[in-house]
């Protein structure tokens, strides 16, 4: 499994090659339009960098405050589990180890 990640440098190296050549033929300046008579010049490549960052950071704000509910209701219910007497809780049938 080891030698895969060898093989992978090469690839990672073109993609990088790829997207490198991608940002120098698109270096030209753009104007970003805001309301209210702002603007901003920037490059092309440095604009989509910018984006790619706040919509990458917004997605994981999104998944964080989900993932905090999760969380909190597993120790909810870790907590309520511990509580239980031992006679309360839930018979598990053993399940043999050939089973499929």
């Amino acid at each position: 499994m080891r030698y895969l990640q060898y093989l992978l440098w090469p690839l990672k190296f073109v993609l990088f090659a790829v997207l490198f050549g991608f940002t120098m033929h698109n270096a030209d300046m753009v104007t970003l339009r805001f309301f209210l008579g702002y603007h901003w010049n920037a490059p092309l490549a440095l604009l989509l960098l910018v984006f790619f960052v706040l919509g990458a950071f917004f997605g994981l704000m999104a998944c964080l405050s989900r993932m905090a509910r999760l969380r909190r209701e597993v120790v909810t219910l870790r907590r309520e589990l511990r509580s239980r007497s031992p006679a309360i809780r839930p018979a598990i049938p053993d399940v043999p180890h050939d089973a499929i």
